[in-house]
């Protein structure tokens, strides 16, 4: 499958920015395990030079008081990461909408080129919609992977949230959103 086989390669290259596509927070506000495995890669990277600075993209999911942006800059401060380096993305509320909230950051900077870097089943659909946003970007995905059983529920929601956004293509639909359950 291409989703499965695109994500698991790494194209990261220097680049203006690291973006980290947020993923979702605890009952207690508190990362979950995607955001922390994306958190560290993205640390990674950074320490090895390919970007100056990064930018923690997702806004407050459901009925949480915390964005996915704020959790991410903790972590990386937590590994070093100064906080000057991190900018906030925390208004979307999808990876569609982390695409156009990100172009808008990236123009007031004079940036252009990103790397994402998310799971590697988030990838293949994630580069679609920042390509979309005409946005230069190159993957990398999370060094770590979720459990087999977690892989094959995101992997085939990946695939019907890629037929979704074909769709709206098609036949030219604006933004959606759909809150995870």
């Amino acid at each position: 499958m291409v989703i499965d086989s695109y994500g698991r390669q790494d194209f990261a290259q220097k680049a203006d920015v690291i973006i980290v596509l947020g993923a979702g927070l605890r009952r207690d506000n508190t990362p979950g395990p995607a955001l922390t495995r994306r958190s560290a890669h993205a640390a990674e990277l950074w320490q090895a030079g390919y970007a100056p600075v990064i930018i923690c993209a997702g806004g407050k999911p459901g009925d949480r008081t915390r964005s996915e942006a704020d959790a991410c800059a903790e972590l990386l401060r937590a590994q070093g990461i100064p906080a000057e380096a991190i900018i906030l993305e925390d208004t979307s509320r999808s990876t569609e909408e982390n695409a156009i909230e990100t172009r808008l950051i990236l123009d007031s900077n004079g940036w252009q080129t990103a790397i994402i870097v998310s799971d590697g089943y988030h990838m293949f659909r994630a580069r679609h919609l920042f390509l979309n946003a005409d946005i230069p970007v190159y993957t990398s995905p999370a060094i770590t992977q979720p459990r087999f059983t977690e892989y094959i529920v995101f992997m085939l929601r990946e695939v019907v949230a890629f037929h979704w956004q074909f769709f709206k293509e098609t036949f030219n639909i604006p933004v959606t959103y759909v809150q995870s359950i």
